[in-house]
């Protein structure tokens, strides 16, 4: 329901209440609920935000054009769908009605509308806030041909594999100078199944070494092409 008010103590409306005009509910201050949430019912834009207090909040792209209960908390805003937390995200509180307000992205929440269209990866508003690490083989990656597509690929890992691994996978593929799908997926599987990354150093045996060098010798390969021409000649 709308407004509805689910805390561990009871709560009413105060002297804190802010009432906006043209809204029939009133939006607690983050002070007003300390041990509960306000519970409204929103639908979520087709550019997958929800709105409260001037600001907008991404939800995961499933979830555009549905409706969601977003749970106010003091310090924090959850979103729940189908009995289930969706995504959540900290609580922007603006005391001042004369500034803009702000959107706040997961970019998390767009991978799949970018595995749809992977050109809206290069201007995509979402995927300003990417880790340092997938900055920067982003930027290696869409200088070639399809390169959208392969770095879409490889941020989609993270649906799969923990975050913090893929990071590092990608670290290192970095620091190899190997900045490629291929190597980092190598490096990934390695990582997961606690292989080795670098092959072991093989320390050869004396045994193996050349007990004499070879030199190189124009003389013999022209002795050799004498023998064939005079087999040839008989």
């Amino acid at each position: 329901m709308p407004g509805a008010v689910a805390t561990g103590s009871p709560w009413c409306p105060t002297r804190n209440d802010r009432r906006h005009p043209g809204r029939g509910s009133a939006v607690p201050d983050a002070d007003a609920t300390p041990h509960g949430f306000v519970e409204y019912t929103k639908r979520v834009s087709p550019t997958c935000l929800v709105h409260l207090e001037r600001n907008r909040y991404s939800v995961p792209a499933s979830f555009a054009n549905r409706p969601v209960s977003l749970r106010v908390y003091p310090e924090r805003i959850v979103v729940a769908a189908e009995g289930q937390i969706v995504c959540e995200h900290r609580r922007i509180i603006e005391r001042s009605h004369d500034r803009r307000g702000q959107t706040i992205y997961d970019w998390r929440h767009y991978l799949a509308v970018i595995q749809r269209k992977p050109g809206a990866l290069r201007n995509g508003a979402p995927f300003t806030e990417l880790p340092e690490a997938f900055k920067r083989l982003q930027q290696h990656l869409l200088r070639k041909p399809g390169g959208d597509r392969e770095m879409v690929e490889i941020l989609s890992l993270v649906l799969q594999h923990d975050e913090q691994v893929v990071l590092t996978a990608v670290e290192m593929a970095l620091q190899a100078g190997v900045p490629t799908k291929v190597h980092i997926l190598n490096l990934l599987h390695r990582l997961v199944d606690g292989r080795p990354i670098a092959p072991p150093v093989i320390d050869a045996p004396q045994a193996l070494s050349l007990a004499k060098e070879p030199q190189a010798n124009v003389e013999r390969y022209d002795a050799l092409r004498q023998v064939r021409e005079a087999r040839h000649a008989s």
